[in-house]
């Protein structure tokens, strides 16, 4: 409340729950009609698995400054929260709970029984991501929340696949997919992790059926030899010429199987014969169409040889690699080894090796729906800040394939196809079905799921009521921005783009900002393995949200990783804390009755300065931020805060707030609440607690400073003139400052400063400042140089104190005779030391190193000593 005083210690959880329910209660996160527009932001929603992380707490709070800034400037801004219920990894969790609580699996449950269980995770952790959401400050309309399952979004990914498929863009076929064996199920090429790993080219021979030789392949997966269907030679290399269409013995399983020439085959690698394995490798597919191939496949869903691996059935893919190399060695067939490394796929969510892999599956055509999206960023629809991320986008969009969207889980949105035992026929339909609309038989539901991305790519607009035509589509779609991090480019914004195009026939969003991602000090990404991680939400307990969010703020620059450690946040703590005691001091000398205008009041020359510096401030942090330049922003409100209004103005308005009554106190008061006041309305954005705790109890405030307005600056506050005079003043004590802690004169020794300068009328009232700053009893000015001082320069003066008048001149001559006598010891014996042979031959060269460099540093010592004795 106006007139309170802050409390003596800064202490956040004393007041960011309360402001935050006041926030809530009084509907401040909801749009308001404003002048200038909309703005509208929807958050990348956060995964059902468990807790916010560091990287949310990123975006989060990028998100809510943004959200903040415009909704001062007078936007109606929404800011939409919600969650996704990420198929794969939640299903992960949860069976991994049921295994390890009841000592179940997902089969023992059922289906209906199980996704029971998962809707009970989702609503468990679903809330704890939301009150962590709360907990950081975001100011999102929390009456809009969505979820990706729920039934308004739900019904939109519904009628995408209907008219996705009616249009033929959704099909149905036999396709290789990335396979994870460990979560049983087809991913998309978004999902895989491709890492390099050591392993080996094993060179095998294929007896020709003919017995007139041998066909060598080398091959890193010897274990798919069992699927193998042909051998494959390019059709221009002579050296294989002569046994095209000849057929060669397959190893081990003794099937007959022949030598095709296609052009896929690289003549220079390996040994120039491939091995065509059709179901477990992508090219291996196309080519084995092309040839009308036999398609073998080896593997269950959980990489077990199956029975068309003889002998090898039921054995894991990597034991059965190991068993058929001992195999193929004890029929001398094994003829090569050798190291190779090579990038391997792995399962995004588990870690396990992918395993390429022929099956039925639903893909969408991408090619149609990529083409739009390209033009889109190309023809600048759509700018990526910073803009070389166009670069990761339009190459994975040029060179994009078919989408595998069905995932064999019970955790998603279910497929919405129906099969007809009777007639055969595929009906895909919004609602479910229970006969077939074809032959009046009874259907059954495709098991699978979609991939979940499928509904986060609708996440801009099914969020906002599509396909419904609503009115909150109506005016807040297109959303203004997407905030997000670099490594989702591939997985959902281009999925958004695409999407957005191909069913609202608009963007989704005009500008997608990119930020880093949160690593630790060291630039390792956190981890549980590592050990490195760091709870947000333990951060925000012990330092308070503002220290959190300022240090991301701060360490964030467009596109670049973060490296965050506590010590950061305990510099921001310490800025926080800047801010309160200098909010409190100015509280402390302002009266009941303040001026609202300062212009209404007797300016001096101080005062002039610091309403200039500040104007220019606000000119500087609104074009920041307009080019989401958080990071500067926030490093120039720093040195204003710091150094400019608490080191500087705060201790030149002191000699006049000590004046009660006065014309000049009430310019002073005036202009501290009015640029306290307009500096917080800055920082707002960027920690909101602190500054709607100490706004409140500024004179002249409003209810809230979330919807007090934003600083504009005032061409009546451009005062060029006194600000350089100011800058010259400023310029000046320091350089005093400068000589005194040179000399390490002690704060209670004063002397007279002389002044040489062309400005003398710009340095007739600092007197005062002088004093107080700069440890002056005088000041004079001068035209040359007086004897026996010592001079600093600046841009505008020169500055001159007498030695004899800071320093006792016998007492440190004394002292500095004995610094020089013993110097001259040092170097004595150390000399001698290195001028000893044995010494120096016997001892190791980084002991003999340290002796050099101590008898530099004692030499460099003793010169400056002999400088300054010759000095006095």
């Amino acid at each position: 409340m106006k007139g309170e005083m802050l409390e003596k210690t800064y202490s956040p959880s004393s007041f960011e729950e309360k402001h935050y329910k006041a926030w809530m209660e009084g509907g401040y996160f909801d749009p308001k009609p404003g002048e200038k527009g909309t703005f509208s932001v929807v958050i990348p929603p956060p995964n059902v698995t468990g807790q916010l992380h560091l990287g949310h707490a990123l975006n989060h709070t990028t998100q809510d400054i943004l959200v903040r800034y415009k909704r001062m400037q007078g936007f109606e801004t929404l800011w939409l929260p919600g969650t996704d219920h990420a198929g794969i990894a939640t299903q992960i969790r949860v069976e991994q709970a049921l295994r390890e609580e009841e000592g179940k699996s997902r089969h023992d449950l059922g289906r209906e029984k199980f996704t029971e269980r998962v809707w009970e995770w989702k609503e468990k952790y679903g809330a704890t991501i939301i009150n962590q959401t709360q907990k950081l400050g975001s100011s999102c309309d929390f009456s809009r929340l969505r979820f990706t399952m729920d039934e308004g979004l739900s019904r939109a990914v519904r009628k995408t696949f209907v008219d996705y498929y009616n249009k033929g863009l959704i099909y149905q076929g036999y396709r290789i997919t990335n396979w994870c064996p460990h979560c049983v199920t087809a991913l998309a090429d978004t999902e895989v992790e491709h890492k390099d790993l050591d392993g080996h080219f094993w060179d095998i021979n294929y007896p020709l059926a003919d017995g007139s030789g041998y066909v060598t392949i080398a091959t890193t997966r010897p274990e798919t030899l069992l699927g193998d269907t042909a051998l494959a030679v390019h059709p221009e290399d002579e050296r294989y010429k002569n046994i095209v269409g000849k057929d060669v013995i397959l190893p081990l399983l003794g099937r007959r199987i022949p030598v095709i020439a296609d052009e896929y085959v690289e003549r220079e690698f390996g040994t120039g014969v491939v091995k065509i394995t059709p179901c477990h490798d992508p090219n291996d597919f196309e080519v084995g169409l092309r040839h009308d191939l036999p398609q073998i496949c080896v593997f269950d869903d959980h990489a077990r040889v199956n029975e068309n691996g003889g002998k090898y059935e039921g054995l894991e893919r990597f034991e059965a690699r190991r068993q058929i190399l001992a195999d193929l060695e004890a029929e001398g067939l094994l003829v090569g080894e050798r190291a190779h490394s090579h990038a391997v796929g792995h399962c995004y969510r588990c870690g396990t090796v992918i395993e390429p892999l022929a099956s039925k599956q639903w893909f969408v055509k991408m090619k149609p729906l990529a083409e739009p999206a390209i033009a889109a960023v190309k023809n600048g629809d759509i700018k990526f800040v910073p803009e070389h991320f166009e670069k990761i986008y339009l190459n994975w969009m040029e060179n994009i394939h078919d989408w595998c969207i069905s995932r064999q889980l019970w955790w998603g949105h279910r497929i919405p196809a129906f099969y007809c035992d009777d007639c055969g026929k595929t009906t895909v339909s919004e609602t479910d079905l229970t006969v077939c609309p074809h032959c009046g038989g009874k259907v059954r539901q495709d098991e699978d799921v979609l991939d979940t991305w499928f509904s986060s790519a609708l996440w801009p607009f099914s969020t906002l009521g599509w396909p419904e035509n609503t009115e909150d589509l109506a005016r807040y779609y297109p959303t203004s921005v997407l905030v997000t991090a670099y490594d989702i480019i591939t997985f959902w914004v281009s999925k958004m783009i695409f999407s957005g195009l191909a069913l609202t026939d608009k963007a989704p969003f005009p500008t997608v900002f990119i930020h880093g991602l949160v690593r630790d000090n060291k630039g390792r990404k956190m981890s549980k393995s590592l050990g490195n991680g760091i709870d947000p939400l333990e951060v925000v307990e012990q330092y308070g949200a503002d220290a959190l969010r300022f240090t991301l703020a701060t360490g964030s620059t467009p596109g670049n990783d973060l490296r965050f450690s506590l010590d950061r946040v305990e510099a921001s703590r310490n800025f926080a804390n800047k801010l309160w005691n200098a909010s409190r001091f100015v509280l402390m000398n302002l009266d009941d009755e303040v001026a609202a205008d300062p212009a209404a009041t007797a300016l001096a020359t101080e005062d002039k300065w610091i309403l200039g510096e500040f104007h220019r401030l606000v000119d500087e942090v609104s074009a920041n931020l307009d080019k989401y330049e958080i990071g500067i922003a926030l490093s120039k409100l720093y040195d204003f805060v710091w150094d400019i209004f608490c080191d500087w103005y705060i201790e030149l308005s002191k000699p006049r707030l000590m004046n009660k009554g006065t014309a000049e106190n009430a310019a002073a008061q005036s202009t501290l609440a009015y640029v306290l006041s307009g500096t917080l309305k800055l920082l707002h954005p960027i920690m909101p607690f602190i500054t709607e705790e100490i706004y409140q109890k500024l004179p002249n405030s409003t209810s809230s400073i979330m919807i007090s307005e934003w600083p504009q600056s005032r061409a009546d506050f451009a005062f060029d003139a006194e600000m350089s005079a100011m800058e010259r003043v400023i310029d000046a004590i320091t350089a005093v400052r400068r000589i005194r802690a040179e000399k390490n004169v002690s704060p209670k020794v004063k002397a007279p400063v002389y002044l040489k300068t062309e400005f003398e009328s710009d340095f007739s009232g600092a007197t005062t400042f002088f004093e107080r700053l700069a440890g002056a009893d005088s000041l004079s000015f001068v035209k040359e140089a007086p004897e026996g001082c010592i001079a600093a320069a600046t841009t505008a003066s020169t500055v001159f104190l007498r030695l004899s008048d800071l320093v006792d001149t016998e007492a440190e001559k004394k002292k500095l005779s004995a610094e020089c006598e013993n110097l001259e010891k040092l170097i004595l014996s150390t000399q001698k030391k290195l001028d000893n042979a044995d010494f120096v031959a016997r001892a190791p060269e980084a002991v003999v190193q340290k002796e050099r460099d101590k008898l530099a540093g004692y030499e460099a010592a003793l010169q400056n000593a002999k400088d300054a004795l010759a000095a006095l």
